[in-house]
């Protein structure tokens, strides 16, 4: 503890100005504590991690609020990939400089995000870099006692689902980084608009968390890329699977891309990026869960089948071919 005579030092000054408002939660200690304290209501603690890096996760001109939203909008993807409803979480922060011009934008869409979301700033860290801009956060997730999803679970015979669209944020990066994308829809800003901000903005689909959790044998989001995560599912499951590659669902702006020749299929599935949920729902559960979808605000696609084998999943193309892919999903090394 700092004692009150003591000038604060330049860290305790960037705490307070910028995160102690965001530290609502009665168990943060108003950041003044080493650790925080989640209080316990009978069921399970899920935990998730993840860092975004400048460069590699987001473009050194990003907005600071859709960096701030992005990095924890990521965890809380997990979250509901696993049917937990947010706790709160942990930032650390690895900044160059303390710029009040970025910080302060960050901040704010940070602590507007915590509250819609109902997820609370509980601590963290600030620490100095002279690398890259690096936000970490950490996020506690609530779930009743023995009901978390895991990714190992699917059966022979369940759906493979998806919810919302496939392939948009990749193409919204390529966009930036002003790619073949980019002459395809250089006459449309309302979807350029769209793509890139499915890209800088992830929308995580906690309002499927409660479904997810009532009706899925295993789960999990997609972020790496739909084909290299759905083998990821079926490897962790001991099956495989079969997907009708035209029913991945797709916005009118990826549809038109790859309408054009714009875009192939290999960028859709294997860009990453989407923090859609990705799960394996029984065939009698399948009706209900799609119900339970519609009345959450989600939409969801079943696109194909878990099949016994340890082969990684196929799909399939409108002539009933196999796809061969050049790589299954983005991959950080």
């Amino acid at each position: 503890m700092t004692d009150r005579t003591t000038p604060p030092s330049g860290e305790d000054s960037l705490i307070a100005r910028y995160f102690k408002p965001l530290a609502t939660d009665p168990g943060a200690f108003n950041l003044d504590d080493d650790a925080a304290m989640l209080k316990g209501q009978g069921g399970d603690i899920v935990v998730t991690t993840d860092a975004i890096v400048e460069g590699v996760h987001f473009l050194p001109d990003d907005p600071p609020d859709t960096v701030a939203r992005k990095a924890l909008r990521v965890n809380l993807s997990d979250l509901a990939a696993k049917g937990a409803a947010p706790a709160g979480f942990v930032l650390t922060l690895a900044l160059r400089s303390p710029d009040d011009a970025w910080l302060a934008p960050f901040a704010c869409a940070l602590g507007e995000d915590a509250t819609l979301f109902q997820c609370p700033l509980l601590g963290g860290d600030t620490v100095a870099t002279p690398g890259p801009l690096m936000i970490s956060i950490t996020a506690f997730g609530r779930v009743p006692s023995g009901r978390v999803v895991r990714r190992r679970g699917a059966g022979v015979g369940d759906r493979v689902v998806v919810s919302g669209t496939i392939g948009d944020a990749a193409l919204g990066l390529e966009l930036l980084k002003a790619g073949p994308a980019a002459a395809g829809l250089a006459g449309d800003a309302a979807a350029r608009e769209m793509l890139i901000g499915r890209y800088r903005i992830p929308q995580p689909r906690t309002a499927l968390a409660l479904a997810v959790r009532d009706y899925a044998s295993a789960a999990m989001d997609v972020s790496d890329g739909l084909a290299g995560d759905l083998a990821k599912l079926c490897a962790a499951s001991g099956v495989s699977a079969a997907v009708d590659a035209a029913r991945i669902p797709l916005s009118a702006a990826a549809r038109a891309l790859m309408d054009r020749g714009v875009a192939g299929i290999d960028s859709i599935v294997s860009g990453g990026d989407d923090y859609e949920i990705l799960c394996a729902i029984p065939e009698n559960r399948l009706e209900a869960f799609e119900h339970a979808a519609a009345l959450a605000g989600v939409a969801v696609r079943s696109i194909g089948t878990i099949i016994a084998g340890s082969a990684v999943p196929s799909f399939i193309d409108a002539q009933g071919r196999e796809i061969a892919f050049k790589r299954l999903s983005y991959s950080h090394f």
